[in-house]
């Protein structure tokens, strides 16, 4: 049987990332992104339901959501579900997260960016922010080397990517 794991969000970030890196160097980061979701009910009443999804970002991602992504910061992010399980004091716990694979930062001029630099720059951001990520799976040992496909857009921008 076929399976297809793929998940596209649109949201905004609930907490400044924590850029760290593994000890093979490749940089990693984890942001929470909140989806708002508006529908209307049975008896005709307009309802917001927010849902928190934990994102993981791998390499050349992680260091562009590291320099330029902050609390608040509207975000697309493509990826793929993975459950993490693990066992605490006996007990069996789980959670599903998303791996980022693609992420393309959303707004305008100065939202969500650091400092001038990222002002600046976060206004061309729009079609050439594109980064590629790794995988938790490929692990320390793997010689991982970042993002498999070149930015879209290009041009004369102040991002480094």
């Amino acid at each position: 049987m076929a399976s297809f794991n793929k998940v596209v969000l649109v949201g905004n970030v609930t907490r400044d990332p924590e850029l760290r890196y593994i000890a093979s160097g490749t940089a990693v980061t984890d942001i929470g992104l909140a989806v708002n979701d508006r529908r209307k009910t049975a008896t005709g009443e307009w309802v917001e339901e927010t849902t928190f999804v934990d994102v993981t970002l791998w390499g050349r991602t992680a260091e562009v959501a590291g320099e330029y992504v902050t609390k608040g910061s509207p975000l697309l992010v493509e990826g793929r579900l993975k459950l993490d399980t693990w066992e605490k004091d006996g007990k069996k716990n789980s959670k599903l997260r998303v791996v980022c694979e693609r992420m393309q930062l959303l707004g305008g001029r100065g939202e969500g960016a650091r400092g001038a630099a990222g002002a600046a720059g976060a206004g061309k951001a729009r079609a050439p922010a594109r980064t590629s990520g790794g995988d938790a799976d490929y692990g320390e040992a793997s010689g991982y080397d970042g993002p498999d496909e070149a930015p879209a857009g290009g041009g004369d921008d102040d991002i480094p990517f």
